[in-house]
């Protein structure tokens, strides 16, 4: 999947319930592909390319990763753990991508 297609994909997965009373940023950067970046906030995402200001946490890993863990075929802590994937900031909000955007 291209970086396109993945934000479209999350975006048609987002799960607005679970994004009540919050005002996050999430920035994917993509070792092999577009960097991009989700907000939410107030029960709304918006996910553009490119690279936030002040992200809460930023997670880094290559397109293969992101796919798993995006159709849920790889179990995000598992790829943490196997490091696979790499987080900056606050990596308990990680943690929320899976209520936010269920697979």
């Amino acid at each position: 999947m291209t970086t396109d297609q993945i934000i479209s994909n999350m975006e048609s997965k987002f799960n607005p319930a679970a994004a009540q009373g919050l005002d996050l940023v999430f920035q994917f950067n993509i070792e092999d592909d577009d960097n991009f970046f989700v907000k939410v906030k107030d029960g709304a995402c918006d996910a553009q390319k490119g690279d936030a200001e002040n992200p809460n946490v930023t997670l880094i890993m290559d397109s293969d990763t992101l796919n798993g863990v995006i159709s849920g075929e790889t179990d995000g802590m598992q790829a943490f753990m196997a490091g696979k994937l790499r987080a900056e900031g606050d990596m308990m909000l990680a943690l929320k991508l899976g209520e936010l955007f269920p697979a």
